[in-house]
């Protein structure tokens, strides 16, 4: 099927969905879950497609964030949530096609200037999705403030990066500070665990949360441990679990290697339950962690994608596949770059204050933002896994 037909499609299902009176996914949530209530989606929640009255003429955004390398899973989710956004919206605004630039960073700080300096030397682009990561979203937040470039990142959480005075830079979920204090809530409360090991790996990410929620934790973190990204063999961090026996183990870093420690340590006979954030929400986690993963539970500002009917109907129509971890926060951070430029705005300077001003619904969270750059909305959510899938649990905050 042609990729035209596919958007097609998916509006066609997405049109009979919410004509179904009271089964309208945009005037009320959906039923509630066994283990608690999913999110309802917001009646005035941002359509990409607008009014369809949209007029421009040769603009772009562009979408910076790991396309390949070790967590390109995660990228991928933000991509095509990125993607879908900007592919509605051209097919109901013929008067205002935008084009969607990709730009591969790999998730690597050494690599992302290069990347950047690219995109700002494409003068179509008026505004940025990403970056993706927290180390990479460091390396160039100078470059874009430079150029005037504004970027919604959907998923870089290290709580730093709003401290830097940039005027371009605006997150659009929780910070680690917003999703420390819910993971030891989360591990304390909801788990009822009483002794915690915070185990890190050294990115900006896994440092800066490990930190936060061993602090978080105060005295119910027994102990702490560092990987190294890459690393294939936790042998030393086994034993030192194996010997401390925590309730829980709280992993700060990135599937690739949360999921063979997740698996050696189940091997060890290490029982304790395994906890990750959002670097570790993936089905690749679970295709690591083999059978330990169905002792894992996830933390994350990232809000159920599942239970937006429209928003997963068109994405599994276009993409082939269910949206994942960040899909949606890309969708709604592309939405809002759209609907700036369907205003009119058709310059830099145009975009970004439109979105400093912004104030708006969204699907996962109403969008307005401080003056650093901080989203007054953080909702932080649990997941686990079940029968080999990542199921939404419970909202902690």
């Amino acid at each position: 099927m042609s990729r035209s037909r596919v958007i097609a499609a998916a509006l066609v299902i997405s049109l009979v969905v919410s004509g179904c009176g009271t089964d309208d996914p945009l005037t009320r949530g959906s039923a509630e879950t066994a283990a608690g209530a999913v999110p309802k989606v917001a009646i005035d929640a941002a359509d990409p497609r607008g009014d369809g009255l949209g007029q421009c003429a040769k603009v772009a955004i562009a979408y910076a964030g790991t396309i390949n390398g070790e967590n390109a899973a995660l990228g991928q989710n933000i991509f095509y949530g990125v993607d879908l956004a900007v592919q509605l919206h051209n097919r109901a605004n013929p008067g205002c096609q935008v084009e969607l630039k990709r730009y591969d960073t790999e998730g690597k700080a050494e690599k992302a200037p290069g990347v950047v300096n690219e995109i700002v030397g494409e003068k179509a682009v008026l505004g940025v999705v990403g970056p993706s990561f927290s180390g990479e979203a460091k390396a160039v937040g100078n470059l874009f403030d430079q150029a005037g470039l504004v970027q919604i990142t959907p998923s870089a959480t290290n709580s730093s990066l709003t401290t830097y005075g940039w005027k371009t830079f605006f997150r659009g979920l929780g910070s680690d500070a917003a999703q420390a204090p819910a993971a030891a809530k989360f591990l304390t409360g909801m788990l009822k665990a009483a002794k915690v090991c915070v185990v890190a790996d050294d990115t900006p990410f896994g440092v800066d949360l490990g930190k936060s929620v061993t602090q978080a934790l105060a005295g119910t973190s027994s102990c702490t441990d560092r990987v190294k990204t890459k690393q294939t063999d936790f042998t030393a961090v086994v034993t030192k679990m194996t010997a401390e026996k925590p309730d829980a183990i709280f992993y700060a870093g990135y599937y690739p290697e949360a999921g063979p420690l997740a698996q050696q340590l189940d091997a060890a006979g290490v029982t304790a339950k395994f906890v990750g954030p959002d670097g570790v929400k993936n089905d690749e986690f679970i295709r690591a962690a083999g059978k330990a993963a169905a002792n894992a539970y996830f933390t994350c500002p990232c809000v159920p994608e599942d239970n937006f009917r429209d928003f997963t109907v068109a994405y599994r129509s276009m993409e082939g596949h269910a949206p994942g971890t960040y899909s949606a926060e890309a969708y709604d951070a592309a939405t809002i770059l759209l609907k700036g430029i369907d205003k009119g705005i058709a310059d830099r300077a145009g975009l970004l204050d439109f979105v400093r001003t912004y104030s708006g619904q969204g699907l996962t969270k109403r969008f307005r933002w401080d003056k650093n750059g901080e989203p007054e909305e953080a909702p932080v959510w649990s997941y686990r896994v079940e029968n080999g899938k990542i199921v939404t649990n419970v909202q902690i905050s």
